[in-house]
C-alpha cells in the first residue's frame, strides 16, 4: 500500500459484488470488507471521516452522492477507488497522488488483472520510482541486496522499475552501495546534507543522532524523496515526491522508497 494508506475498507452491494470483493480480500487480507452494510450511508461516510482507503464495488454515482457532503480536499481525503462487479476496471476517485489512490489502484488492478484507469493529469507519464539507502561503513553487498529486495516485495515493485539508487555524499565511495547499484545496472547518486535538508518536512521519522552523525535526519527518506524530485524535474511544491515506502532496516542498513511525476506534460 502508499505510505498514506493505514486501513482498507472494501465494500460491496450485490452478490457479483460480493464475489469480487472476497476475491480481493484473499490477496489483500489486511482489508477489511463491508456487503450490504445496512446503513450505506453512514457506514461510508464513518469509514471516510476515520480515514480508511475506501474500496467500492458499484456505480459511481451512488459513491459521488453519498460522500459529496463530507469531502474536504485532495490533502485531507483519503483514497477512494470503484471498481465494477466484473472486476475489469479499476478507477481511483479521489485523492489520487496526495491520497495514494493510484498507487493502490494499481496495486489492485495487478492482484486481479484489471484495467487501470487513470484521470489525473500527472498520470499520462509513468511514474520515477527511487530508492534511497544508508548503511555503516563496509555494509556487505549482500545485506543491501536482501533488504533492497524485501522493501521492493512490500510495495510490489520490480527492480526494473527504480530509477535509481541514492544515498548521503559521505557515501559516495561505499562499496556495499556501489556493488549493488552495479549488479542491477542503476545509476547511483549522493547528495549533500543541505541538499537533503530541504525535504526534511516529508521525513516520517526524524533521528536526532543520525542527524549529530551526518546532518540529516534521515539518510535513506531524504535521498530517496530527493532524488525523486530531481529525477522529475520538479520545482512544484504542490507536486512533490513522496515517500510510497517508509524507512526499513535490518541490522546494518535503511532503505526507502519514494515516488514522483514529471510536470512537464500537457494538460
Amino acid at each position: 500500500m502508499s505510505a498514506h494508506i493505514k486501513s482498507m475498507r472494501i465494500i460491496s452491494l450485490t452478490s457479483n459484488g460480493l464475489q469480487l470483493a472476497q476475491k480481493l480480500q484473499e490477496k489483500h487480507p489486511e482489508a477489511t470488507l463491508s456487503h450490504k452494510p445496512e446503513s450505506f450511508k453512514n457506514t461510508v461516510q464513518k469509514a471516510f471521516l476515520e480515514e480508511d482507503a475506501l474500496i467500492f464495488i458499484c456505480a459511481t454515482g451512488i459513491v459521488i452522492r453519498t460522500l459529496a457532503p463530507i469531502l474536504k480536499d485532495k490533502y485531507r481525503d483519503p483514497a477512494v477507488l470503484v471498481l465494477d462487479e466484473r472486476g475489469e476496471f479499476v478507477i481511483p476517485l479521489l485523492s489520487g497522488h496526495e491520497g495514494g489512490a493510484n498507487q493502490l489502484a494499481a496495486q489492485l488492478a495487478k492482484s486481479i488483472d484489471a484495467k487501470l484507469v487513470i484521470t489525473t493529469a500527472n498520470q499520462y507519464v509513468e511514474p520515477i520510482y527511487t530508492v534511497g539507502m544508508g548503511c555503516e561503513r563496509d555494509c556487505p553487498e549482500a545485506e543491501l541486496k536482501q533488504l533492497l529486495e524485501d522493501c521492493l516485495a512490500k510495495v510490489e515493485l520490480g527492480i526494473h522499475q527504480i530509477h535509481s539508487i541514492s544515498s548521503i555524499d559521505i557515501k559516495a565511495d561505499e562499496r556495499g552501495l556501489l556493488a549493488l547499484a552495479e549488479s542491477y545496472n542503476k545509476p547511483y547518486h549522493t547528495y549533500g546534507a543541505k541538499q537533503l535538508a530541504s525535504v526534511e518536512e516529508q521525513l516520517s521519522v526524524k533521528s536526532d543522532y543520525v542527524y549529530n552523525t551526518v546532518g540529516v535526519y534521515g539518510v535513506a527518506e531524504s535521498a530517496a524523496l530527493y532524488d525523486a524530485k530531481i529525477a522529475a524535474d520538479i520545482c512544484s511544491k504542490n507536486n512533490a515526491a513522496e515517500l510510497i515506502l517508509n524507512k526499513q532496516k535490518n541490522a546494518r542498513a535503511t532503505c526507502a522508497i519514494a515516488k514522483a511525476y514529471k510536470e512537464n506534460i500537457k494538460r
